[in-house]
């Protein structure tokens, strides 16, 4: 039986004198890239893989979820840090008998030792002497089990380079023909309205936006594998470091312009159970207050949300009998 190795170097980094440098906005797009080749290739893998690495990590998870895919999945290996070429197979051998595809995300030179290693045949070299640039895939197709793999038993099927891939991402889904500047599931967002009730009156979490010049309430992209709800609760949990119960309905929807486009937007209310310590919170430096509804309406700076939040009473009022 025919298994699928795909073994990815991680993308462009940023070129700053950090001890643990960040991928750049290149390096994010171009695994963003690979992740919808994987896709419309019919390569989607079983079983992912990479180091806890930051940069690796991150070129797992854009490329997994550009795939379609969760990237709650992915499995962190600390063993593949600075790990030898024999130490990476080894990790490879470790890998489920299920598993008919796996990706591997991680850096050179051991990547391009191990992928020498496993062909049979000769592995070509770009100009500048090397296998695997950056965001670079190489597909080897294995006839044995993953406990079984030795040198020289995979036959290379193709390496892939992101600079030959289309610039632009389709939409609506990998197989559409309109090509926009981000991948399709950006412009899918769910928003969440953290509310408690207080003497019988709702009050709403209201935090900072990013750049702290005007209030709102947790939005973001709607990440494949999760459903709405559960996307939603996540935006909730880092941008505003609560956790409570998400409506299975939605309260209302908005639209917003973004990305040479129009993002749509989810709009789900959740009653606060718990709010973290501030410590314990990462997005911390946003800033957060509970507000009347009232004020809220007044403080959110888009008018559409402000409208939604202004339905909060009626909807959890009809939501909860």
């Amino acid at each position: 039986m025919i298994r699928d190795l795909l073994l990815m170097h991680h993308g462009h980094l940023n070129d700053d004198d950090k001890l643990e440098p960040e991928l750049s906005d290149k390096g994010k797009r171009n695994a963003q890239r690979m992740g919808v080749w994987l896709a419309a290739n019919e390569l989607l893998p079983d079983h992912i893989i990479c180091s806890p690495v930051d940069h690796v990590k991150t070129t797992a998870e854009k490329t997994s979820k550009t795939s379609g895919l969760n990237a709650n999945n992915i499995q962190i290996k600390k063993n593949l840090v600075d790990a030898s070429a024999s130490g990476v197979i080894d990790i490879i051998k470790a890998c489920p008998e299920k598993a008919m595809r796996v990706l591997l995300v991680g850096n050179n030179p051991s990547l391009e030792s191990v992928l020498s290693k496993l062909s049979r045949t000769d592995v070509p070299k770009t100009k500048k002497d090397k296998i695997l640039s950056p965001a670079a895939l190489a597909h080897l197709r294995i006839d044995c089990s993953w406990s079984k793999i030795s040198d020289s038993c995979a036959e290379l099927s193709q390496i892939v380079y992101p600079k030959k891939l289309p610039s632009l991402f389709p939409y609506p889904d990998v197989n559409g023909r309109e090509g926009r500047v981000r991948p399709a599931y950006y412009y899918r967002q769910s928003c969440v309205i953290p509310y408690r009730i207080k003497k019988h009156r709702p009050e709403i979490l209201i935090i900072s936006s990013s750049s702290g010049k005007h209030w709102v309430v947790p939005k973001g992209i709607h990440d494949p594998g999760l459903n709405a709800q559960e996307s939603a609760a996540n935006e909730a949990y880092e941008e505003a470091g609560v956790e409570g119960r998400v409506t299975t309905r939605e309260i209302g929807c908005y639209q917003y312009a973004k990305w040479e486009a129009t993002c749509k937007v989810s709009v789900y209310p959740m009653e606060v159970s718990h709010m973290l310590d501030e410590k314990d919170w990462e997005e911390r430096h946003r800033g957060r207050r509970w507000v009347t509804l009232e004020e809220a309406v007044k403080l959110i700076n888009n008018p559409d949300l402000a409208n939604i939040i202004a339905r909060l009473p009626d909807f959890i009022g009809r939501y909860k009998k």
